[in-house]
């Protein structure tokens, strides 16, 4: 039988619901996989403890039709789980313990998920890469002068090592894309508002949505549906179906049927960014898109282009809403001097922004977003690379300033963060690979509410480029 870390997501649930593997013989063999092969920093915490009691209790369960009943999985740093670290990973909070747990983490226990343990993120959630004093630097796995992305870089890492076979992570500027992208892997954010537990609704800007992190097209939807708290569906005589495929409306059922012609635009006019950055976008990413466009052709769809609408301001705009989620951080100024310089410069930037700078802000991502909206409406996905550049260096970030850190940020991933602004979906697939061997990935941004449509045609691109396949043989190397 194929190893129990190179099954999807997906292959467990069958196998778990037909007992043909127990929870805890899973969880077992991840957590013994966790403690001796995770090169990569994937994993700051790991609760052996409450994975197992949690698997024994998956095995013991009468009604198996959870959509993750006994499938592992691992909660991304950020996310508070009661009784575990919670330590944002900031000295400024380091040795805190969270007290109760956050929806995000709960609705995927909910659905019979097993945790194994906490990812790894950068100070705060703060950059697009995954380092910190307090926890180090998480690589790309495979690379390790590289780095694999952020802020969800410990989720993805541990996905592309085996260690779990999808997993949660959030995304306010490209958090979930770019470390998907940047690991060989799916990453979907989902629009504003469609996770219920965390979804950008309630936020300063809306930025931020938790959405999976996968080896494949179909485990990124079953994650979904489970974050969306959408349950096993019932037959009309109530019989429990036998696979949660079979669910009609679940992006699963979108992602495994992966059926339909669709019109695509290559995304023109540059980058929101082009204002205040000088934006190269690195041949490799150019290939990636040639490629995407290629295979989209072959199998049939239309593609064509749109321009972006003018951006004057976007930089301004984006930066004062980051910096406004960033003035809730609970921290006194006296404690401020325990942030690490990237955190330090947004939360004290944050200080001079004032109700009528950040409403600003806000009135301008509105207008924008309905410009954006308008633009798109007439394509059902737009097509972007998912960074500008190859995977970076450990040394590529200027970590001692906060406003250059920013700045290198933006030249490698100048195409995701406008996606956040606009609450549009968009999900990252790894359609290239470059002369090294290094994963390249590309964005298609959906309209609102369609990420079934960005899943058919992941799931189409993914039949055609068999990157989960990349991604086992790696593991097995």
């Amino acid at each position: 039988m194929t190893a129990i870390h190179a099954l999807g997501a997906l292959e467990l649930w069958r196998l778990l619901h037909a007992r043909q593997l127990s929870a805890v013989e899973v969880a077992e063999h991840q957590l013994d996989r966790i403690g001796r092969l995770d090169e990569a920093n994937a994993f700051v915490h790991v609760d052996a403890e409450l994975a197992l009691e949690r698997a024994r209790a998956a095995d013991a369960a009468v009604d198996r039709t959870g959509l993750l009943h006994g499938v592992p999985f691992a909660d991304k740093h950020l996310v508070a789980r009661a009784g575990q670290p919670a330590d944002g990973a900031s000295r400024a909070f380091a040795g805190r313990i969270a007290e109760a747990t956050d929806p995000v983490a709960a609705v995927l226990d909910a659905a019979g998920g097993v945790t194994l343990g906490r990812t790894a993120a950068p100070e705060l959630g703060f950059a697009g890469y995954t380092r910190s004093a307090l926890h180090g630097t998480t690589t790309l796995p495979g690379f390790p002068h590289l780095h694999a992305g952020g802020s969800s870089g410990g989720a993805a890492a541990a996905v592309a090592q085996g260690l779990v076979p999808f997993a949660p992570g959030s995304d306010g500027g490209g958090s979930i894309r770019i470390p998907a992208a940047t690991c060989g892997l799916v990453g979907l954010k989902p629009t504003r508002g469609r996770i219920p537990a965390q979804g950008g609704v309630g936020q300063v800007g809306g930025l931020v949505t938790a959405g999976p992190i996968a080896r494949s097209v179909i485990d990124a939807g079953l994650l979904a549906d489970a974050l969306i708290g959408r349950v096993n569906g019932r037959v009309p005589h109530g019989t429990v179906l036998r696979s949660p495929e079979h669910d009609d409306g679940s992006l699963l059922a979108a992602a495994v049927r992966g059926e339909g012609r669709f019109r695509v635009a290559v995304l023109t006019g540059g980058t929101p960014w082009d204002e205040v950055a000088d934006i190269r976008i690195a041949p490799e990413a150019t290939d990636a898109v040639a490629r995407t466009i290629a295979e989209l052709e072959a199998a049939g769809h239309e593609v064509g282009e749109v321009a972006l609408p003018d951006a004057t301001g976007y930089a301004a705009a984006f930066t004062a809403l980051w910096q406004g989620g960033a003035a809730t951080v609970p921290l006194e100024r006296e404690e401020r001097h325990l942030l690490e310089p990237l955190a330090r410069w947004i939360v004290d930037a944050s200080d001079g922004l004032g109700a009528g700078g950040l409403a600003r802000a806000q009135l301008w991502a509105t207008d924008f977003e309905r410009r954006v909206l308008a633009a798109f409406a007439p394509w059902d996905a737009v097509l972007t690379p998912a960074t500008a550049l190859t995977p970076r260096p450990l040394e590529w970030y200027p970590i001692e300033d906060g406003a250059a850190d920013f700045h290198a940020q933006v030249l490698h991933t100048p195409h995701t963060s406008f996606v956040n602004l606009t609450g549009l979906p968009a999900i990252a697939l790894p359609v290239h690979r470059t002369a090294d061997g290094l994963p390249m990935g590309v964005q298609l941004i959906g309209r609102p509410g369609e990420e079934a449509t960005l899943l058919s045609i992941g799931r189409q691109l993914e039949r055609r480029i068999p990157w989960e396949r990349r991604v086992v043989d790696r593991m097995r190397a």
